[in-house]
Formats: structure tokens, C-alpha cells, sequence
């Protein structure tokens, strides 16, 4: 029986869901229509085409994500925040593998100027200046835990750490990992005569 209710707002969440069982790469037009029931035709009323939708997946995760990473951050700071930041991202990465994989998804400039990838960015500059890491050197330091979070958490979804969890499990490195972070930030070259964050 089809689904009453088909919207961009509906469409995109279904989308979302679809993304998190089947993959993001493997959601079609096809497959949206067939979870409303309806013809795939019927849904180009809503979105342009399948960038389109995976355009609209992304935002919607972006925002998501970030939503959640700032009720993590409320009233924390210096390596509470990190930690809190850090959890809440890898968290969501493992409930949702597709949606994840949506936020990796290359927006051009002015769609990703517009999006809540600015709210992750204004995050974690406000972590950033708990450790008091120059303004000059942020971006560097966003790249740093971008890359360093990004890469956990995608060997952890590809069980490339499956081989050694005998010798220690993904959460002991993953404490460690966020150890070596906090040491990083409150040494950051040029801060060392600065106050630490706690």
C-alpha cells in the first residue's frame, strides 16, 4: 500500500534510513520509491535527481550530527569537551554507518558554506581555544582531529582493528588516542607559556 505523506523533508529521511542498511553508495531512486510504495517517477516532483537526493542526505546528516555533538558539548571545556565531542562523533558514526558515510559527501562551496558542516567547524574552533591553540594555527588543528576521528572510526565500521582486538580492545586505543590528543592540543607549538586546558 503506498505511503501518504511523501515529502522532501519524508523522502529525505527514508533516504537516511536506507543509507544506514543498505549503504550510502547503494540507496537508488528505485529503492526510495519502493519503500513509499510509489512509482520512482512520482518522486522527481520532490528531488532533481540522485544528486539531488544524496545532497539533501548529506545536509540532513550534517545537521544531525551536529545537533548531537552540541548536546554533548553543553557546559564542558578543555578535555571534557574534546572527549564529549570525540564520543559523540564516533557514537553516531557506529549507529549510523549510511548517514555517516553522508557527511563524507563533497558539497560545492556555497551548499556546504549554507550547511551545519559551519556549526562542526565553530565546535571545535570552541574547543580549540580552551587549549588556547592561535587562531593562525585552527585550521591545522581541525584537520588533525578531523583526520585522526575520520580514520578511527572508518577502520572501526571496516573491522580492520579485528585482527588485534585480542590484544586490546577499540576502546582502550581509543581512550589512548584521545590521551595523545588532549597532550597534543595543550603542547600545541607557541602555547606553552599559556594556561592548559583541563
Amino acid at each position: 500500500m503506498p505511503r501518504a505523506g511523501v515529502t522532501v523533508d519524508r523522502l529525505t529521511e527514508v533516504a537516511a534510513d536506507l543509507a544506514d542498511e543498505l549503504g550510502f553508495d547503494n540507496v537508488t531512486i528505485t529503492a526510495l520509491a519502493r519503500s513509499f510504495g510509489v512509482k520512482e517517477g512520482s518522486l522527481y516532483s520532490h528531488i532533481r535527481n540522485m544528486r539531488d537526493l544524496r545532497v539533501k542526505v548529506a545536509l540532513f546528516a550534517l545537521a544531525e550530527l551536529a545537533d548531537e555533538v552540541s548536546d554533548a558539548l553543553a557546559g564542558r571545556s578543555g578535555k571534557d569537551a574534546l572527549v564529549a565531542f570525540a564520543d559523540a562523533y564516533r557514537d553516531y558514526a557506529m549507529r549510523h554507518p549510511g548517514r555517516y558515510a553522508a557527511t563524507r559527501f563533497p558539497l560545492d562551496p556555497e551548499t556546504a558554506a549554507a550547511s551545519a558542516g559551519v556549526r562542526h567547524a565553530e565546535m571545535t574552533r570552541a574547543i580549540l581555544r580552551g587549549y588556547r591553540v592561535p587562531e593562525s594555527d585552527q585550521i591545522d588543528a581541525i584537520r588533525l582531529l578531523g583526520s585522526t576521528f575520520h580514520g578511527f572510526v572508518s577502520l572501526e565500521a571496516s573491522q580492520s582493528f579485528s585482527h588485534s582486538s585480542g590484544i586490546r580492545d577499540t576502546d582502550s586505543s581509543w581512550s589512548a588516542i584521545l590521551d595523545v590528543l588532549h597532550a597534543a592540543l595543550s603542547n600545541w607549538p607557541g602555547t606553552a607559556s599559556r594556561p592548559a586546558a583541563s
